[in-house]
């Protein structure tokens, strides 16, 4: 995970883009795994762990009836978590996870699934992952495809 950190960081600050998290599943994990890397403070301005359905809400602005009616762990929660990390941090791109670790399904959804969100200028993309391992692995898988999911934007979108 750090060498894809490192190669978004470095990404990120040679396009002049900033970064935010919106985290339900990996609690943090991936704003951490951003500001491991020296010089991160350039491109990386924070993150919000919304963990409880409701903060998804009322802090990320989420829709509230998507929510009561697909659950949290959705594509389309997963993008809006994406979308309100942009607003809530000033951000030029925001990222999203959630899904079910583990160990019992969460809102009908079975152990490993995850969806992970990307929303720029450029648009917005969400990967539907269907994961297997122990809690830690699904989470930092999640962080890893979260990271990938940056860099091919990244790569798809000309310097700001």
């Amino acid at each position: 995970m750090t060498t894809l950190a490192r190669q978004v960081v470095e990404l990120l600050g040679r396009r002049g883009l900033t970064v935010g998290t919106a985290e339900s599943l990996t609690g943090g994990l991936l704003c951490s795994t951003l500001i491991d890397v020296p010089g991160a403070s350039s491109v990386v301005r924070g993150g919000a762990v919304a963990y409880a359905t409701d903060v998804k809400a009322s802090v990320l602005g989420v829709d509230a009836d998507l929510l009561a009616a697909r659950g949290a762990v959705d594509a389309d929660v997963a993008r809006g978590m994406a979308a309100g990390a942009r607003r809530l941090l000033g951000v030029d791109i925001g990222v999203a996870t959630t899904g079910v670790a583990g160990p019992d399904r969460s809102d009908g959804q079975p152990v490993g699934t995850v969806f992970v969100a990307l929303d720029s200028d450029a648009g917005s993309d969400v990967l539907a992952l269907a994961l297997s391992g122990d809690r830690r692995t699904i989470r930092e898988t999640a962080v890893e495809e979260s990271l990938r999911l940056v860099l091919r934007m990244c790569a798809d979108t000309p310097p700001g």
